[in-house]
């Protein structure tokens, strides 16, 4: 892990209730991963399970923490971003509250400050969602 739980606002704009990363558990330009345990008592929990659009803003914070983390790395401050478009979507099952999700963010291409990602969510190893999201960080 390289960046806790109690550190994680450090490195996202976010704040809570709207903190969906825990763990940083690992970040380099070619791989990011983090991880999640959903509250039953989280904003994007309906009928005792996290939604999709939970897993998608998860997938989408789990990017900027680790931009953040690069960022600060290679001495600059973390920047703010925003999703552009979310594609490939492909739900195959929703975690329950009280589940530690983990995920794993690939980017795939980088147009200036544009950059594809595929991120994907997993639940004791099975996959939960899968998708392609375009990130805009700010200069």
């Amino acid at each position: 892990m390289i960046v806790a739980k109690d550190a994680i606002t450090d490195y996202i704009p976010h704040r809570p209730p709207f903190v969906m990363v825990d763990h940083l558990i690992a970040a380099t330009h070619e791989r990011f991963e983090s991880d999640f345990m959903v509250m039953a008592d989280n904003v994007l929990v309906n009928d005792g399970f996290f939604q999709e659009t939970g897993l998608i803003e998860h997938i989408a914070q789990t990017c900027a923490a680790s931009f953040g983390y690069l960022d600060r790395e290679e001495g600059g401050e973390p920047k703010i971003g925003f999703i552009g478009a979310v594609s490939k979507v492909l739900v195959t099952g929703l975690p329950p509250a009280g589940a530690t999700i983990r995920t794993v963010v690939t980017p795939l291409h980088r147009l200036g400050n544009i950059y594809l990602v595929k991120g994907e969510s997993f639940l004791d190893g099975r996959i939960l969602l899968g998708c392609e999201l375009k990130i805009v960080v700010s200069e």
